[in-house]
């Protein structure tokens, strides 16, 4: 909100963050207390005792942001029986007094019901089943997450790519009947390793406002004949009962290799079958609401059965940070780091090429330099941008070996310029 204080706004994004670190989050309901926002506070309050039932500093904050009377204490048992008369012939049993609480748990439930899901499952168990109802609990969805594409620091032609060929589209659904666009199809991320493929993916979830259900290999993959097609069924069938929902094919060239360089029968028909639910005919009501995004980083190997319209026919190249980009991801990982005169323009200029993991590992090399050097020393010193520019010349950008596979791709197999954007980029940094 743009009337909330620095300090409010730190806290809120700091419990973004870390949602289950419950006494920060009880620490943010205080202070939304104290500045009279005592909605806010049960909120927050409620949040706390799903990640931890029974917390006692959680309950009493919930009875003072609702404004009731605190719980009367409960009559100790000691005092009881430290007052009873000599045991007679035959003692009646003692009777401890029941707990009084002003506190109406139903009713503070009844308030937060919106914000707090059930803690357990009310479903009853089949017998001899596992407990799981249905096949959708056999998969993690994540909720619609906070994370937007203006997150994601610099790459513009990235995200003006992703707003034209896939977000403008499925906003605008009456200009998408105008034209006759249709939402059959996926978009298959694709670049170096280490750019941040599954973070874009997860921006565009939350740009889409829709759930997000990340696949991989040891997902799908079953020791038991048809195991494994069933697995992709239920996925998919997950994913349409939580529609909106993303579905993130990650590392596509394991899951959906190439069938004429596949021997083993088991991956073949789990290739198919993943075919069949992109064409959203297995449970004869199609794929409405549910998008389908893939990331890899040799789309060579993938079948190029997965690459025909409707299914996954669109295409994204996402190259390592560009400057701006690669300024946001060094202020991200100093920012709790001890720092002095950092000066990051020199900085950004000595790691082109980098990936996000490669800087991520950069501020970690210079931040062991700097430990080092106190620990010999005895005298803590800060880090500086002679340490970051050190680091960065031992370093050399792990999107080199890529490239490298990439050029002969480019060059020599671009079959219906499928690579046209990567051979403009190869041929705008020289590298061919």
């Amino acid at each position: 909100m743009a009337d909330e204080s620095p300090l409010i706004r730190s806290l809120r994004a700091a419990v973004a963050a870390a949602p289950g670190d419950v006494p920060l989050r009880l620490h943010f309901a205080e202070l939304l207390l104290a500045e009279g926002r005592s909605d806010e506070a049960v909120t927050e309050a409620a949040v706390a005792l799903q990640h931890a039932p029974g917390d006692a500093a959680a309950r009493a904050l919930m009875v003072r942001a609702m404004g009731l009377p605190p719980a009367a204490p409960e009559t100790p048992v000691v005092q009881e029986r430290a007052e009873a008369p000599a045991v007679p012939e035959s003692p009646p049993a003692p009777v401890r007094p029941e707990p009084k609480s002003s506190f109406d748990w139903a009713a503070a439930e009844e308030q937060v019901s919106d914000v707090v899901g059930p803690r357990f499952l009310e479903e009853p168990q089949a017998e001899g089943g596992d407990g799981l109802t249905g096949d959708a609990a056999a998969w993690d969805v994540d909720a619609p997450g906070a994370v937007r594409l203006a997150d994601v620091g610099g790459m513009t032609d990235v995200k003006e790519r992703l707003e034209a060929a896939f977000l403008a589209p499925m906003r605008n659904p009456e200009l998408r009947r105008l034209y006759g666009k249709s939402l059959r199809g996926g978009l298959l991320l694709y670049g170096p390793p280490g750019c941040g493929k599954t973070f874009i993916a997860r921006a565009v979830a939350g740009e889409l406002g829709a759930n997000f259900l990340t696949v991989s290999l040891s997902d799908v993959l079953d020791m038991w004949i048809g195991a494994s097609e069933k697995n992709i069924h239920d996925i998919f069938e997950t994913a349409r009962r939580q529609a909106p929902c993303v579905v993130f094919l990650d590392e596509l060239d394991a899951l959906g290799g190439k069938r004429s360089r596949t021997h083993n029968n088991g991956l073949r028909n789990v290739v198919n079958q993943l075919l069949t639910e992109l064409d959203g005919i297995a449970s004869g009501a199609g794929n409405e609401g549910v998008f389908v995004l893939a990331a890899t980083n040799v789309p060579w190997d993938v079948d190029i059965a997965l690459r025909r319209p409707g299914r996954l026919d669109r295409t994204l190249l996402v190259l390592p940070p560009d400057a701006p980009a690669r300024e946001a991801i060094l202020r991200y990982h100093l920012r709790e780091r001890p720092i002095e005169a950092v000066d990051l323009g020199k900085l950004v200029k000595a790691t082109e090429d980098f990936s996000g993991a490669d800087l991520a590992h950069l501020c970690e090399t210079a931040a062991e330099t700097a430990l080092l050097d106190s620990a010999r020393t005895g005298s803590v010193r800060l880090i500086t941008t002679k340490d970051l520019l050190g680091a960065a010349k031992q370093l050399r950008p792990s999107t080199e070996p890529w490239f490298s596979a990439a050029r002969n791709v480019a060059m020599f197999a671009n079959e219906g310029g499928l690579y046209d954007d990567l051979l403009a980029y190869l041929k705008r940094k020289r590298k061919l």
